[in-house]
């Protein structure tokens, strides 16, 4: 895979966000998400996943796996971790990556709605892998 030059436009550029009011409204976009993903990202891409902006700052970026829920909630967004807690019911990791079971995908999902500014693809990152070494 060849790295685009520093001064090349982004890939995925953000998508302002619509505020989903019920679960049924979730599993549409998550559809609509997953399209998106098979249709602009290379099978041989790793680190896949969507970043929420957040609008009163900070962004998580999520990743789902086949059982799992993984967010990497950066440090100016550590202010949404009791919204994840009390959305999905579970405890703080330690470090900046929680690993959620995947059935509160939507639960999540509808918690985070109201906060969010836009979303934008990614490719490439990390998942805070050295924190779970």
């Amino acid at each position: 895979m060849t790295t685009p030059p520093i001064d090349s436009p982004p890939r995925f550029r953000p998508r302002p966000w619509t505020h989903l009011e019920t679960p049924q409204d979730v599993e549409l976009w998550i559809d609509e998400h997953n399209a998106a993903l098979q249709e602009l990202v290379q099978p041989q891409e790793t680190g896949v996943g969507i970043c929420f902006t957040l609008a009163e700052g900070g962004a998580v970026t999520m990743q789902t796996t086949g059982d799992a829920v993984v967010l990497d909630v950066d440090q100016d967004a550590e202010w949404i971790a009791p919204l994840i807690m009390a959305a999905t019911g579970a405890e703080p990791p330690r470090g900046r990556v929680w690993v959620l079971p995947d059935d509160r995908l939507v639960q999540l999902i509808l918690g985070l709605s109201t906060l969010v500014l836009n979303t934008t693809l990614v490719v490439g990152h990390a998942f805070g892998a050295r924190e779970r070494r």
